[in-house]
């Protein structure tokens, strides 16, 4: 009776996979291109966030940010080399963790809680699960990838 139960839920997991990781690359790739495009459009007020936070080279700091986020989150929607951005994009959810939200990583192991409620969390763990299980099925990077296997053939 268990492992029949594993197996169907198995299956169904198998299929719901894919949808789940479009899911995820559609919504966080859409908020990733408004918060770029946001420090892109308004670069002066997050210059003097990005001040305040102690971020050097604040103004370049704001361009690459937000120019790392509208451009990974167009290919993240698109899912266009979606490993590859979802480094850059890890890399500024970090960036923020370390700069915006010092405090909450100080209490991360005391107050987790507000570890996982602070604004980078949800973009970061996205792109983690990007980075980890690919863009699923329904991608670019799927279509080209079946491009490439059909178009090969076989050696004799």
């Amino acid at each position: 009776m268990i492992p029949k139960l594993n197996h169907t839920l198995a299956l169904i997991g198998d299929r719901l996979q894919p949808v789940l990781l479009l899911g995820i690359r559609l919504y966080w790739g859409y908020h990733f291109v408004q918060t770029g495009t946001s420090k892109l459009t308004n670069s002066a007020g997050f210059v003097g966030h990005f001040q305040d936070w102690g971020v050097p080279l604040p103004h370049l700091s704001v361009i690459l940010a937000g120019t790392t986020e509208t451009v990974g989150g167009l290919l993240l929607l698109l899912g266009l080399l979606s490993r590859i951005i979802a480094v850059p994009l890890m890399f500024t959810m970090a960036v923020a963790y370390l700069t915006a939200e010092r405090q909450t990583l100080m209490t991360l192991f005391s107050n987790p809680d507000d570890f996982v409620s602070a604004t980078p969390f949800l973009f970061l763990l996205a792109a983690l699960i990007v980075f980890v299980f690919g863009p699923g099925r329904y991608s670019v990077d799927a279509l080209l990838a079946r491009k490439r296997a059909s178009g090969r053939r076989p050696r004799s």
